[in-house]
């Protein structure tokens, strides 16, 4: 079975994460925390900084590892390494491959179709 290893950003406003709706592939309409596939060389977090200034338009600082996900979909197995960001220079994202986004209180986490490997972040912010 084919690995694939990316990062994923759970980017916080005050008690807010900010959540997107893929709008592609297998899952299309399901939601995720945003990032992507890390480059040969890069740390996870130079690769979760770069995807998220790619996906998002945003200039991110990384801060503290939440948790590692392994989840073997149909098709591949998955290990994505989750991280804490916050916006730098205050500029809102812009969708420039998601089809929709929102900021999620901790009551409304569970309120989206998530990812089946998001929903392990998901718990990981819970018992946070």
């Amino acid at each position: 079975m084919k690995s694939i290893e990316v990062v994923a950003g759970v980017i916080k406003d005050g008690e807010r994460v900010f959540a997107t709706q893929r709008g592609y592939g297998d899952f299309k309409d399901f939601w995720e925390f945003p990032g992507g596939k890390m480059e040969p060389g890069e740390t996870p977090q130079q690769a979760l900084a770069r995807e998220l200034k790619e996906e998002l338009a945003i200039d991110v600082s990384v801060g503290e590892f939440i948790c590692t996900v392994d989840y073997d979909y149909p098709a591949f197995h998955l290990t994505m390494h989750c991280f804490y960001c916050t916006i730098a220079g205050g500029k809102a994202p812009e969708l420039l491959e998601h089809e929709a986004a929102k900021w999620l209180g901790p009551a409304e986490l569970r309120g989206v179709d998530w990812l089946p490997a998001d929903v392990e972040v998901v718990k990981a912010l819970e018992k946070a």
